[in-house]
């Protein structure tokens, strides 16, 4: 059988998000979407059972980490056609509802890459004071190796398939962001940077932000993978804009 040719994929990592999986579902909005998968790290997570029941195609990651959920799914959704992928967590904080204003960009031809960027304004608490102040000093790394200015380090973003192939992904761990906007700064795309609102999640504990020494352990990662994936001497080829 040949693959699926679609449009648009959502990718949508979950790992132990039983409790908010479906409300997230419930949100996407489908006139939008050819495609939703749910990556979970093992087909024991209940969060697989409850993200078939909303329709959802559910995918085993082979590999432990938040990149290589992301990167599972990314694989699967290339494979059936996709050209544009989303990626958005699974514990509700971001609102699947923003998807028409992250596609837009690419879909008119302005951008490769849309980051959705976490507004706190209405929930402040979303987002711990460690949490934002690591992701501050990872952005301020990135901005004086490869002088580009990032709002955000959001799970909340749109990218073109090639473009995310021309990157060579390689990060499996959670610094699969990082690595993704140093390449992407390198390799000369169009990114526009959008606000989103930020939303508490629905269930359970971030399984970074919600522990200060996950945080940490996290912080010292992103800045690892900030500096090596910004110096590297071989940089991605720009995107197409075809």
């Amino acid at each position: 059988m040949p693959p699926l040719r679609t449009g648009v994929a959502l990718i949508i990592p979950a790992w132990n998000e039983a409790e908010a999986i479906g409300a997230v579902l419930d949100e996407v909005p489908r006139d939008c979407v050819d495609q939703v998968f749910v990556v979970v790290p093992t087909a024991l997570d209940a969060t697989a059972a409850v993200a078939r029941a909303h329709a959802a195609r559910v995918l085993v990651q082979t590999k432990a980490g938040y990149g290589a959920a992301c990167w599972t799914g990314a694989q699967q959704a290339i494979a059936d056609g996709a050209e544009i992928l989303v990626f958005l967590d699974g514990d509700y904080a971001d609102p699947p509802a923003a998807l028409p204003r992250l596609l837009a960009p690419i879909k008119q031809g302005r951008a490769d890459l849309v980051l959705g960027c976490r507004d706190l304004r209405r929930y402040p608490r979303a987002l711990p004071l460690h949490a934002r102040l690591g992701n501050m000093l990872v952005r301020s790394v990135l901005h004086a190796l490869v002088h580009a200015s990032f709002r955000d380090l959001p799970s909340f973003k749109a990218i073109r398939a090639n473009a995310l192939q021309q990157l060579s992904m390689r990060e499996m761990t959670y610094g699969w962001t990082v690595e993704m906007l140093a390449k992407a700064a390198r390799g000369h795309l169009r990114i526009e940077q959008l606000d989103v609102e930020y939303r508490p999640r629905l269930g359970g504990r971030s399984k970074v932000a919600g522990d200060l020494r996950a945080s940490i352990r996290a912080a010292y990662l992103l800045l690892s993978c900030a500096f090596v994936y910004a110096t590297s001497r071989s940089a991605p080829r720009g995107a197409s804009t075809s």
